[in-house]
């Protein structure tokens, strides 16, 4: 899992070891707790492996001076780790893992993934209940709301993905978002309002402000 993000993340640009474990924690750090313990070995290996490069500006040596960078080898190894169908869709930390990084995925690879977490958590969601239901009269009230808490926060990742396979349907809105921007490019332009006294009517300032003014001061001449 760690490989995927860190090859993930040096796949947007290099960083250096500091700012890598920074970005770790910024992105993903709210489902998953990464360790300067786990980071180090992880780009050791995946160096070993030629799927990232090292690099050390101006001659320092200090491993916290050194730059990753993912190679051509590590853009396909990322591609399928992403792509393989080899993940524990039970597993919350692995499919938030996969899917923070589902922008590279194909789209039918990204359906699968939300419909089989969905398929899971909807299973789940019928086991809670019906156990919720028949051990309702045995549980204090604290075991109780304790279980009503997991069937609320599984009907919300069920509502949460249901929304993003029907925007995945939609194509996210960019057809809609295009044709907007297109009839906005093409609508006529309004035209600008003038306090200038059109050709042909009589500025007279001594002219009273209300009544009936004769037809021909009324309009321009030729209407």
């Amino acid at each position: 899992m760690l490989e995927l993000a860190v090859l993930g993340l040096l796949k947007e640009k290099s960083m250096h070891g500091y700012e890598l474990k920074k970005r770790l924690d910024e992105q993903l750090g709210h489902f998953w707790r990464i360790s300067y313990g786990s980071l180090y070995p992880s780009l050791k290996r995946l160096a070993a492996d030629g799927t990232i490069e090292i690099s050390s500006p101006q001659g320092e040596t200090s491993r916290r001076k050194n730059v990753y960078h993912i190679t051509p080898k590590g853009e396909e190894a990322f591609t399928d780790m992403l792509e393989s169908g080899g993940v524990n869709i039970a597993d919350r930390d692995q499919f938030m893992l996969r899917f923070a990084f589902s922008r590279y995925m194909q789209p039918e690879t990204r359906k699968r993934l939300l419909e089989g977490r969905r398929g899971y958590l909807q299973e789940r969601l019928l086991a809670m209940s019906a156990s919720l239901k028949r051990m309702r009269d045995r549980m204090d009230e604290y075991s109780q709301e304790l279980m009503q808490y997991g069937v609320n926060e599984t009907e919300h990742d069920i509502r949460w993905l249901t929304d993003m396979l029907a925007a995945e349907e939609s194509g996210r809105g960019t057809a809609k978002k295009k044709k907007t921007a297109t009839t906005r490019e093409r609508a006529p332009r309004r035209p600008r309002s003038s306090n200038r006294t059109p050709k042909g009517l009589v500025d007279n300032p001594a002219a009273p402000r209300t009544g009936n003014l004769p037809s021909a001061q009324g309009k321009p001449a030729g209407l």
